[in-house]
C-alpha cells in the first residue's frame, strides 16, 4: 500500500511554536513569531484603501472568467514600475502573477532549473527560513554565504570572500530589502559593491522584495534593486504584496524577469513561465491582483497608509533600542534600533530561546528571529528586560 511508505516527517517548526503560544495560558505572553504587521491593539488590520478598492470592484461586478496564464495584466505592468521606477529596463521584461511572493520564488527556481540546472543559488546565512527548501524542491543546490557580524552588522567581506567560488551563471539571492530574518540592510555602496561583484563574477541576481516600503519609502526600499537592473544584463525579481498591502492570504505576487537590452527572448520567456505554471497552478487568483492594480492606479492613499505602519514600526525599533542602552544591553541587541523592516536577529542560540519562552512568555523563531511588527508599545520595557536577563545568564 503507497502509504505504507510515508515517512516520519516532522511538523513545520513554525506553526508548531504558533501551537505552543496559543496554548500557553499566560496573560501576559508576547506573540513575536509569524512575520504579519500587527497595530497597537495587536490586529493585523486591513488597510483602509483596500476597504475601498473591494467596494468598486464589487459595485463594477466584473466577470469572474478565467484570465490568462500570466494573470493581470494590468497589474502585473504597475507593480514592475512600482518596483523599477522610470528604469528603461521596462521595455524589455517578463512580469508573471504569481500565488504570492513564495509562488514567485517557486517558478523563478523552476525557469532557472530549466534553463541552468547546474547553476548553484547562493543563500544568505542566516536568510528566509524558506528560500533553501524552495530551491532545492525545484531541484537546484543551494549553498550559503554569510551575512552578519556578531555584533549584528552587515559582514560584507565575508559575503563576498564566500562568493569568490561561486561559478559563471549561479544566482545570488538577495532581499531587497528589510533583510529577513536580521533586519540588516547594505548600504548605497554596499549594494554598488554586490553589484560590481555580480558583474565581475558574472552571477544573476535573485532579488526577494517582499517588504518594499516597510524599511523606507518605497523608492528608497528599492534602491539596491533598481542599482541591479541598471547595470546587470539579467535580473530575476519576486515580489510580494502581502506586507505593504496587507494582503496576505490574498497571495499577490509576482515573478519578474528583465532581460538584456538588446535581446529579444521575452516572447519564449514568457511562454516558458507560462508552461511550468500551466503545470502547476496553471494561472493565479485574480481578486487580490485586481485590489493591488486599484491602489497602484493612484498610491498616494496607500502610500500614507503604509508610511504609518512604517513609523510605527520605527518607533518600536528606536524605544526598544533606547530601553536597551539605558540597560546597559551589549551592541548586539541595542542594534536593533538601527535594522529595518518587520524583522530582528537576536543573539541567542536554541537554548536561550527556549528560556525566553518558557521563563518570560515570550515567543520567537529557535534562530533568534523576532517580529518587530509584532510588539506593542506597553511591551516594550517588558521585553527589553527580558533579552538583558537573557543574555547576562552564565
Amino acid at each position: 500500500m503507497m502509504l505504507s511508505n510515508i515517512p516520519q516527517v516532522g511538523g513545520d517548526p513554525l506553526w508548531s511554536l504558533i501551537e505552543a503560544f496559543n496554548q500557553d495560558i499566560r496573560k501576559h505572553k508576547m506573540d513575536l513569531i509569524v512575520g504579519v504587521y500587527r497595530d497597537e491593539s495587536g490586529n493585523t488590520p486591513i488597510m483602509q484603501v483596500v476597504k475601498s478598492a473591494e467596494q468598486t470592484l464589487a459595485n463594477q461586478g466584473l466577470s469572474k472568467a478565467y484570465r490568462q496564464l500570466s494573470g493581470n495584466d494590468l497589474f502585473n505592468k504597475r507593480i514592475a514600475r512600482f518596483l523599477l521606477g522610470d528604469s528603461q529596463r521596462l521595455e524589455n521584461y517578463c512580469a508573471m502573477q504569481t500565488v504570492g511572493g513564495t509562488g514567485a520564488l517557486r517558478l523563478l527556481a523552476e525557469f532557472i532549473n530549466c534553463l541552468s540546472p547546474s547553476a548553484t543559488v547562493w543563500n544568505s546565512e542566516p536568510g528566509y527560513i524558506n528560500h533553501r527548501p524552495i530551491m532545492e524542491s525545484a531541484g537546484l543546490k543551494v549553498k550559503p554565504y554569510r551575512w552578519q557580524t556578531k555584533d549584528q552588522q552587515l559582514d560584507l567581506s565575508s559575503s563576498l570572500a564566500d562568493l569568490a567560488s561561486a561559478a559563471e551563471g549561479d544566482i545570488i539571492l538577495l532581499h531587497g530589502c528589510c533583510h529577513n530574518p536580521t533586519g540588516i540592510d547594505p548600504t548605497d555602496s554596499q549594494w554598488r559593491q554586490l553589484t560590481e561583484f555580480c558583474k565581475s563574477k558574472k552571477l544573476v541576481p535573485l532579488i526577494d522584495m517582499a517588504y518594499q516600503g516597510f524599511g523606507d519609502e518605497p523608492d528608497l526600499d528599492a534602491a539596491g534593486l533598481r542599482c541591479m537592473a541598471q547595470e546587470l544584463d539579467l535580473v530575476l525579481i519576486a515580489s510580494s504584496c502581502s506586507k505593504n498591502m496587507g494582503l496576505y492570504c490574498e497571495r499577490v505576487g509576482v515573478a519578474i524577469v528583465l532581460l538584456p537590452e538588446n535581446e529579444n527572448h521575452s516572447q519564449n520567456v514568457r511562454h516558458l513561465l507560462e508552461r511550468i505554471t500551466r503545470a502547476n497552478y496553471s494561472m493565479p487568483p485574480d481578486h487580490g491582483a485586481a485590489l493591488a492594480a486599484k491602489l497602484f492606479e493612484d498610491p498616494t492613499p496607500w502610500l500614507k497608509e503604509l508610511s504609518e505602519c512604517r513609523n510605527r514600526i520605527k518607533s518600536i525599533r528606536m524605544t526598544l533600542g533606547k530601553v536597551l542602552d539605558e540597560m546597559g544591553a551589549p551592541p548586539s541587541l541595542t542594534m536593533i534600533a538601527r535594522q529595518k523592516g518587520m524583522f530582528s536577529m537576536l543573539p541567542f542560540n536554541k537554548d536561550q530561546m527556549d528560556a525566553l519562552r518558557v521563563k518570560f512568555a515570550i515567543y520567537g523563531t529557535s534562530n533568534g528571529r523576532i517580529n518587530i511588527a509584532g510588539l506593542k508599545t506597553n511591551q516594550i520595557r517588558m521585553l527589553a528586560e527580558a533579552l538583558v536577563s537573557i543574555v547576562r545568564q552564565p
